[in-house]
């Protein structure tokens, strides 16, 4: 009963966001996907900027993994270094993730995101298991910036092409 209800709460629901399709996405540059996503509600006021959030996902080894990724079709799981998605608590009673890379829906329903993409801390080795960091949206527009050095290899060459816009930086330097 409870899965109808959830089910009922999603398909009432109105993203955030443009589709998938339309909203602005660099492989491998998660974080500035969901920047930019952030950037795009807090434009649209379709949404309270307050009612989202940019949530990291890391760990002290820098090797999370996470199912139903793009990069890794079939049933494995993507291991990154870190992933960032974008949370969004809806007054209307459910919450949403936001995740470029997934190939789950977009956006998808919290619990579903949970349960397909992350499955369950038990079933994980103890140096895999996620931690998270929750910055509310406004805070990550106004204090997020990369330069991008992290993208580079030791000889100064893009491990993945850089998105075309310039880097994002803070109004303080």
């Amino acid at each position: 009963m409870e899965g109808d209800v959830s089910a009922a709460a999603a398909a009432h629901y109105q993203p955030a966001s443009p589709p998938r399709d339309a909203c602005v996405y660099n492989s491998c540059y998660c974080e500035e996907n969901i920047w930019k996503l952030c950037e795009y509600i807090k434009n649209h006021d379709q949404y309270p900027l307050e009612e989202c959030y940019a949530v990291f996902i890391s760990n002290e080894r820098k090797m999370i993994p996470i199912w139903k990724q793009q990069a890794r079709p079939g049933d494995g799981p993507v291991i990154w270094d870190y992933h960032v998605v974008l949370l969004h608590v809806s007054s209307g009673g459910q919450s949403f993730i936001y995740d470029l890379d997934t190939v789950l829906p977009f956006p998808c329903p919290f619990d579903t995101y949970v349960e397909d993409a992350f499955k369950s801390d038990e079933d994980i080795h103890p140096q895999f298991r996620r931690k998270f960091r929750v910055i509310r949206a406004d805070s990550y527009l106004k204090n997020f910036a990369s330069d991008r050095s992290h993208m580079k290899d030791s000889s100064g060459n893009w491990r993945e092409p850089p998105p075309s816009y310039p880097c994002i930086e803070t109004g303080e330097k």
